[in-house]
Formats: C-alpha cells, structure tokens, sequence
C-alpha cells in the first residue's frame, strides 16, 4: 500500500503538462519515442528527459523491439488519476450551512476563543 508522502510525491512527478500528455497517450497503449515527438511536437532530447523522469520513478517502462524503444505504463493509479483530470465539473460545491458568506446556521462544532 502506498502512503501518503509517497502519493504526494507521484503528483509532483507528473504534474507537467508535458507529463500528463505522455501519460495520457500511454493509457491507450504502448508508444515509442517518435510517435511522442509527432503530437507533442518537441524535440526527442526534451521528449527522452521526461521519459527518463517517469521510468526513474517507476511510473512507465520501456523494451526494446528492434532499435525502438517502446514505453508503457507501469504504475496502476495513473488511469484513475487521467481520467480524474479529464473530467468536467459543472458547479462548485455549495458553501456550508453555517457558512459567513450565506449568513445561515451555526457551527455544528464547539468554538474555540
């Protein structure tokens, strides 16, 4: 089971937009280093360095077939976290009851002075 810290540490590692087009792709299948260059349109050094970060990690991984390099997603929660990113959320969550803002209720709570 993986803590906390090491959850946290997952999101600072992808939180890249870079990153996250990587992971995306890589959701749908195994990709090589050119068919990254292609969409991401950045050069294949830029593109190695993030793959580089996200093996080192061990959030992807690659083989070799022939001369080509071809990554894949290791890590189990980078579907869930894609998919959480892509959704579109319509409203903000209403403010509480007791909330200064709709000047409604009391806090449920013990206050402290």
């Amino acid at each position: 089971m993986r803590s906390l810290g090491k959850k946290i540490e997952l999101l600072k590692i992808i939180a890249h937009p870079v990153r996250i087009r990587i992971l995306d792709e890589l959701t749908k299948g195994v990709k090589c280093v050119s068919d990254f260059e292609e969409f991401l349109e950045i050069s294949q050094p830029n593109v190695s360095q993030h793959l580089s970060i996200l093996r080192t990690h061990g959030v992807i991984d690659h083989y070799m077939d022939g001369r080509l390099r071809c990554y894949f997603l290791k890590d189990p929660i980078i579907p869930d976290v894609i998919k959480l990113l892509k959704k579109d959320y319509i409203e903000e969550l209403p403010a509480p009851a007791c909330c200064p803002v709709t000047k409604k209720g009391k806090y449920p709570g013990k206050r402290r002075h």
